[in-house]
């Protein structure tokens, strides 16, 4: 058989990949081994983020008398894990439903099956011999094996941790990043003991230091006890844990086959259109190691498809926003203060916080601060970091002024309804030109 494009993998890179191609004609084929939405709507993001919010709600109910609430006795609350990802188990049905309706929308065929690389524009699923003029590689990544031994059958990895019915109590997580943070969060908030190994010297190794000094901290208050990798792996007692979480650093995960494009470590190599060292065969979103956040790979899946169509405009990759859905979440775009310091670029930080904001406080969430990092002399906006409950909404804002390349004028400008979280933009913005209001 014979298409425009065949696409392999069929995540949030993989599956946008299609529908734009379908949308725009192209005969498309979408190669999937396992289920449609790939690791991001199967066992990642959307049922990581669904256990989060049960585990927010959880903790937050012991709050509710300073509400109004009563008859809430916070000693007899009990967190139950099976219900918690039945919960999540419906939403993601539902979202999973909806990509396999859009794909058939718009004519892409669904093949089921482990898909091979067989040669310029061939592809081999299962023993079917398959041609295309391109092919756009989403297989994803997946953790890299834990840096010490442990019994396997103690090892919880994200993939078979959100279908459990239940959790063990005192619980090793090892790894760095966002899904580590997320993850220890969690399990804190529903009253687990939680250790956390950091396999980096900071947690999150892309933030800005003020952001990782804060999450530290906050680990602290929530009895998170955090051990540095650098004191060695060999000197943890995994007997003393009754479960492993795998949050380990991504390797990509390439398909077999003969055709092997050229690769780093275990990620592709593409140029500035997502196309691997091989014409006509792209690579994108986790695959290619340059981010591991699914709206990412989203928008480099459209990049390619754009390329092929013969659209040359390149995807901007220096403001992806990066997003942390702890408690509370974080946000990041842009440079960090520890980049520009390092570029010898001057900057000055302006900051807000979400204590002095009228809905923080009436929601109950006066925790968090915006923090909008500017170029002194224009006022051009480099960057811009949040601590919020929902932090990872209000970044938006922030990547919007990016992409204009917005001054503080701009920002302080803008009206902003009222009561909102999102005024603490306007109030950092005119702290930045000198017409602070409420500071």
């Amino acid at each position: 058989m014979d298409y425009d494009l065949i696409i392999i993998g069929a995540g949030p890179a993989g599956y946008v990949a299609a529908i734009r191609a379908g949308q725009a004609g192209l005969k498309t084929a979408i190669v999937e081994k396992k289920n449609v939405g790939g690791m991001c709507l199967n066992w990642g993001c959307i049922p990581s983020k669904a256990m989060l919010e049960s585990a927010k709600y959880f903790s937050r109910l012991s709050l509710a008398s300073e509400f109004g609430v009563e008859g809430i006795d916070p000693k007899k609350l009990s967190f139950s894990w099976e219900k918690g990802v039945k919960r999540s188990e419906r939403i993601v049905r539902r979202l999973t439903k909806g990509v396999e309706f859009l794909l058939k929308k718009n004519n892409v065929e669904i093949i089921t099956g482990t898909a091979s690389l067989e040669g310029e524009g061939a592809v081999v699923v299962d023993n079917r011999n398959l041609t295309a003029k391109n092919i756009i590689i989403a297989t994803g990544s997946y953790p890299r094996p834990l840096p010490f031994k442990v019994q396997e059958k103690k090892i919880l990895n994200l993939e078979n941790m959100f279908s459990m019915k239940d959790i063990p109590h005192k619980l090793l997580v090892a790894g760095e990043g966002p899904v580590a943070a997320e993850v220890s969060q969690l399990l804190a908030l529903i009253g687990r003991d939680v250790t956390f190994i950091k396999t980096a010297e900071k947690v999150f190794p892309a933030l800005d230091d003020y952001l990782n000094t804060y999450i530290t901290r906050r680990f602290e208050t929530m009895k998170i006890k955090v051990i540095e990798g650098s004191q060695g792996f060999d000197s943890i007692n995994v007997g003393d844990y009754e479960g492993i979480v795998n949050c380990m650093p991504r390797k990509g995960i390439r398909p077999s086959g003969s055709l092997k494009p050229d690769t780093n470590d275990s990620f592709y190599i593409t140029d500035d259109h997502f196309m691997t060292s091989v014409k006509g065969v792209y690579a994108v979103g986790d695959v290619n190691g340059r981010s591991i956040y699914a709206h990412a790979a989203s928008a480099q899946a459209l990049a390619a498809v754009n390329h092929i169509l013969g659209i040359t405009e390149t995807m901007e990759t220096e403001r992806v926003p990066l997003t942390i859905y702890t408690d509370p979440e974080i946000a990041q775009i842009g440079k960090t203060e520890q980049q520009l310091t390092t570029d010898g670029v001057e900057y000055k930080v302006n900051e807000f916080p979400l204590s002095a904001n009228g809905k923080a406080l009436t929601e109950g969430n006066p925790e968090g601060i915006l923090r909008i990092i500017s170029e002194p002399k224009y006022g051009e906006v480099l960057g811009v970091q949040i601590i919020a409950h929902n932090a990872t909404d209000m970044i938006s804002e922030a990547a919007a002024y990016m992409a204009v390349e917005s001054t503080v004028w701009d920002v302080a400008r803008t009206m902003h309804a009222h009561p909102t979280i999102s005024e603490v933009f306007l109030e950092a913005g005119s702290d930045a030109i000198g017409t602070p209001v409420h500071k």
